[in-house]
């Protein structure tokens, strides 16, 4: 295996045939000679000369000088800070040189400095394709890679793996074809479109990589349909008897969602779902509902949550519906140890004491084993990877459980069509009723005297509020204001109000016992990190000040805002920006402060951010796509899905072409 500090390693080009999707980042044109009379300072052109003068020039670095003549007798003068003996021994006077570089005003005249140049054989012609600039590293030059991707080029499997009458309906060039003129182009094609990765060839390989993320995803969900689940009944109906016992009903969105779940839980292959809905549209509540059904069907179900302060607040919930209907709920975290750690073990593994697991990564430690897991629910699914859902879902001894990943920061539609067209989505696409409207205002820190004291007068008319602060400690990197510093501040600020402090450095019970003094009311102002960013319901508390917003993505802030507007009071978030602040933080605070539609704010977030961070690690290592871009390109998508159907349905073999071609690592896991 390739060491890798191999060059081609970290350009990505595991095997040899990668090198034909290894496609440059712009051109030049070594197909024309410039004559010395038409050259202009600043541009860059290739020139062809005989050599007539030669000399070194001694200094704190020895430069080699000479200068070349054209035919017309004008002269240019190159100089090269760098080069080697045998370099300075082959420039004798008389050979012809061809030199390719930028041309600027000398104190001599007209002069190129370390120019791209060679000593020309006799009749060495022109090229007559453009000369390709490829990605590199300083191990692999570009001259090494070119000779590389030449000879694959005139070696490789070049074969079309679109069958042409598809190829033809989809209106796109042949694949060798393709691959030529983006390595190669004709002296006359558009740079600049090249280079902008448009017009018909870079269509056709856009094309080709959405169509094999494509096939991949489809061939992952008709997989599933041939594994085996236990079907969920409810045969004891523990889901109406939950969801009667509520003090609210579910709204519409909420029983739809419900609905498209219980669809996929009755049959008896995994059901693999993800349930979106913005902060605060009931996610918990529609999870609860599909554990009611697992545990009604005579099995097991565990909730995992990516921190210890979400995961305890779907304990919490899931404890008090579930309790009161005579099923036991079990709580695991790091902080459970010792004899209640053993006995909670044991009450999963007997099975009929315990019938639901809520916890963090605890759940897929080694020792946690369930007697009959009949559904796993992974809420805000991005923040694990791949190895952590398959290790809670490996938890079932034989058949595999159900899947449901929950997460707050709703989809956009192209992401849905593309990363996770292999996951079922059901969307809960409006709010519970009583929900307050969020005022959102965008303000400077110069102004936080006039914060500090209208947060002293909204506590002092029975409020709460948060105050979050992006780290835990003074840093001497970013200048950002801490939370223990801010607590220190505002207790001083504020005497005569009750100021908590949360964060993630601290022990669990001290977090836990500062969350529920806020929540019942003995705490006016909680100062913490984003720990608080989900799972925190405090309908009381209408107020948050965010510091340093414009550090903070747009789907992190949303997540924020999303804390406060639970009660009946009008509620309030403040932005606070640090100068300088930049064109893009503007334009994220702009979007924050005049929309609270999840889906428009995460389809900004996309457009903004591109679609890595907001995949999270359901990627688990996979390479992005390198060409296509999701919004520029969606047109491709539905296409792509189209074909990508046709060729599994029709022509394995094109399928197993394409696939080897475009995903050489194989697919497996990364859909799990």
């Amino acid at each position: 295996m390739a060491s890798e500090k191999d060059p081609h390693r970290q350009l990505g080009l595991a095997r040899a045939a990668d090198l034909i999707l290894h496609l440059p980042l712009r051109f030049e044109d070594e197909t024309r000679l410039t004559p010395f009379l038409q050259l202009r300072p600043g541009e860059v052109n290739q020139v062809e000369g005989v050599l007539t003068h030669k000399e070194q020039q001694r200094g704190a670095r020895t430069q080699l000088l000479f200068e070349i003549e054209d035919a017309s007798g004008h002269r240019l003068r190159i100089r090269l800070l760098h080069f080697r003996p045998n370099q300075a021994a082959a420039l004798t006077p008389g050979v012809t040189v061809r030199a390719f570089g930028e041309v600027r005003a000398g104190l001599f005249g007209m002069e190129m400095v370390h120019p791209r140049y060679r000593v020309l054989r006799p009749s060495s012609p022109l090229p007559k394709t453009l000369t390709p600039v490829y990605p590199s590293v300083a191990a692999l030059p570009q001259y090494r890679l070119r000779q590389a991707i030449e000879a694959e080029l005139k070696g490789a499997d070049l074969s079309d793996s679109l069958p042409e009458e598809l190829r033809q309906r989809l209106g796109l060039p042949e694949f060798a074809a393709t691959l030529r003129f983006l390595h190669q182009p004709p002296a006359n094609a558009d740079t600049a479109l090249l280079e902008l990765r448009q017009g018909p060839a870079w269509a056709r390989l856009k094309f080709d990589e959405l169509l094999a993320q494509q096939l991949s995803l489809q061939r992952a969900r008709a997989c599933r349909q041939h594994q085996h689940a236990l079907a969920l009944t409810d045969s004891e109906a523990l889901c109406p008897r939950l969801l009667a016992a509520l003090p609210f009903a579910l709204t519409a969105a909420q029983a739809r969602c419900l609905e498209e779940i219980r669809a996929d839980l009755a049959t008896p292959h995994p059901m693999h779902r993800l349930l979106q809905g913005d902060v605060g549209s009931g996610k918990t509540c529609v999870a609860a509902a599909c554990t009611a059904l697992a545990v009604g069907s005579g099995l097991q179900a565990a909730v995992m949550a990516p921190t210890e302060l979400l995961a305890e607040q779907l304990y919490q919930k899931f404890r008090d519906w579930f309790t009161p209907l005579g099923v036991e709920v079990i709580w695991l975290s790091s902080a459970v140890r010792g004899k209640a750690r053993s006995a909670a073990l044991a009450a999963l593994a007997e099975g009929r004491v315990a019938q639901i697991a809520v916890g963090t990564h605890a759940l897929i430690q080694e020792d946690v084993a369930f007697a009959r897991l009949g559904l796993v629910i992974v809420d805000e699914q991005h923040r694990f990877g791949v190895e952590q859902r398959l290790a809670l879902r490996g938890k079932a001894e034989t058949t595999l459980p159900h899947l449901l990943m929950m997460s707050a920061t709703p989809i956009p539609r192209t992401l849905a069509m593309s990363y996770y067209a292999d996951l079922a989505i059901s969307s809960i696409d409006s709010l519970p009723p009583g929900r307050s409207p969020i005022e959102t205002r965008v303000m400077s820190d110069a102004r936080r005297p006039e914060v500090i004291a209208r947060l002293a007068e909204f506590c002092a008319g029975g409020g709460q509020a948060y105050w979050v602060c992006p780290l835990i400690e003074e840093s001497e990197k970013l200048d950002l204001k801490a939370a223990i510093d801010t607590h220190t501040e505002i207790s001083a600020a504020l005497p005569q109000l009750r100021i908590g402090l949360a964060h993630g450095k601290l022990k669990a019970t001290e977090k836990a016992a500062v969350m529920a003094a806020f929540k019942a009311g003995e705490i006016h102002v909680l100062v913490a990190t984003t720990v608080i960013e989900v799972g925190v319901d405090v309908p009381n508390a209408s107020l948050m000040v965010i510091e340093h917003a414009e550090r903070m993505g747009l789907a992190q802030l949303h997540q924020l805002r999303g804390r406060v507007g639970r009660g009946a009071r009008a509620s309030t978030c403040l932005l606070i920006y640090s100068h300088p602040i930049g064109q893009i933080a503007r334009e994220r605070l702009a979007i924050i402060r005049d929309s609270q539609d999840g889906f428009e704010i995460a389809r900004h977030d996309l457009r903004l951010r591109g679609p890595g961070e907001r995949l999270g690690a359901r990627q688990s290592g996979q390479q992005l796509l390198r060409f296509a871009d999701i919004e520029a390109d969606a047109p491709m998508l539905e296409p792509a899905g189209h074909a990508a159907a046709e060729l599994l349905r029709n022509h394995p073999d094109a399928v197993a072409r394409h696939l080897d071609r475009w995903l050489p690592g194989g697919e497996a896991r990364l859909y799990a």
